[in-house]
């Protein structure tokens, strides 16, 4: 889906996934949304991909697996299916070539998750551990915001290990954001773009109605 938005967007897309079987769906998606600037999926492993692109970006973004919240496989190569010292290695050295073919003054974006530790059921903190991998690389926390996932049925889901255990269940996942460079030429690098030309039709058809319902009480 990131590719899909990046290209409805106008901007060209890199993607790489473990999975082949992934990587042909979204490609056959591709071809019916986007079929004029389709977005480029890899389907390999990050590890050895990555270092290979050989291109420069603008932004980087990726959402990693959650350790091994969800296993997506038994592939060796999979960090989801790792130890957890393994993982981090695997994980923080992805970052470290990723951040190599971004250019200067550029943000990336990472979305994670904490997870417990299933033999402990204290947190692992892996929002914390990316944040000191992009550090490694130079790049600093720039913004923290809060993705709210659907709530559901996690009242009832952590009725138990609530009353057993105190544990709270998790309605959110983190949106870091890093950024390469000196952040004082932001302003020249991103300008703040028009509100008015950029804002859909409808939001100025409520503005403008806004305003002649005033004049109107005012009349």
């Amino acid at each position: 889906m990131r590719g899909i938005v990046a290209s409805v967007l106008g901007r060209n897309y890199v993607g790489v996934d473990l999975s082949a079987r992934q990587i042909a769906a979204n490609i056959e998606q591709g071809k019916l949304i986007v079929p004029g600037n389709q977005p480029t999926w890899i389907a390999g492993d990050s590890l050895t991909v990555v270092p290979e692109i050989g291109l420069e970006f603008d932004f980087l973004v990726g959402c990693p697996p959650y350790f091994d919240l969800e296993v997506y496989s038994n592939d060796k190569r999979d960090i989801s299916s790792m130890s957890w010292e393994q993982f981090l290695a695997v994980y923080r050295k992805i970052i470290f070539e990723s951040v190599k073919l971004l250019r200067q003054d550029r943000f990336a974006c990472f979305v994670v998750g904490d997870i417990r530790d299933k033999k402990t059921g204290y947190y692992r903190n892996l929002p914390g551990e990316t944040v000191k991998a992009f550090a490694d690389c130079g790049m600093s926390l720039y913004n923290d915001a809060i993705l709210v996932t659907a709530v559901g049925s996690l009242p009832i889901r952590v009725g138990h290990q609530f009353g057993s255990y105190r544990k709270l269940g998790k309605a959110h996942q983190n949106v870091l954001i890093f950024f390469k460079g000196n952040q004082k030429h932001i302003p020249q690098l991103f300008p703040e773009e028009n509100e008015k030309e950029h804002a859909p039709a409808n939001v100025e058809k409520v503005a403008n109605e806004k305003k002649y319902r005033t004049r109107k009480a005012k009349s």
